[in-house]
Order: C-alpha cells, then sequence, then structure tokens
C-alpha cells in the first residue's frame, strides 16, 4: 500500500500555520517579559497582583477587536483570561519574595 501524496500547497499552508505559531509563542515570550517588569514595579510599590478594572477593560477591548475581525470573540477571551490568571500567578510569586 503506498501512502497518498501530500499536495505542495498543502505542505505550504502547514509550513506557514508553523511560522505563525512561532511567532505567537514569540509573542508570548515578549508579552511575559513585559508583565514580568509590571510584577517588579507592583511588587516594589505593594501594589496588588490583580488590577480587576484593567482587565476587564482589557477583556472587552479583546473582545470587540475580535468581533470587528470576524474571530471567535469567546475563544480570544478565554485564552487571554488564562494567559492574564498566568501572569497574576507571576505576580503573587514575585510580591513573596524576600
Amino acid at each position: 500500500m503506498t501512502a497518498t501524496p501530500v499536495p505542495a500547497e498543502l505542505l505550504e499552508a502547514r509550513k506557514e500555520i508553523d511560522r505563525i505559531d512561532q511567532a505567537l509563542i514569540d509573542l508570548l515570550v515578549e508579552r511575559f517579559s513585559w508583565t514580568h517588569r509590571v510584577g517588579l514595579v507592583k511588587a516594589t510599590h505593594g501594589l496588588e497582583a490583580v488590577d480587576a478594572e484593567r482587565e476587564a477593560q482589557k477583556l472587552a477591548r479583546i473582545r470587540e477587536q475580535c468581533q470587528e475581525q470576524g474571530v471567535n470573540p469567546d475563544l480570544v477571551v478565554e485564552l487571554f483570561t488564562r494567559i492574564m490568571e498566568e501572569v497574576v500567578r507571576n505576580h503573587r510569586q514575585l510580591a513573596n519574595k524576600p
């Protein structure tokens, strides 16, 4: 039995998806670097790890952007909510360091 060859068009599309996935990871690394800086500032000044008002505004804006661009806002808000939970966890760890 011979395997069906993968069309070149599909291989090219997958290559682009892989490139975009890497770019997303690179952007997350950059975002977490900046949020780490924010966490250090918060820890230095005794500020809370969570800014509920900022989070709500941020998620509302993300939802609007998704709706404007035809992307599932529930999915993207869920992803950003998870990212922000990780940021808050990191900020709390920074605040508890001696």
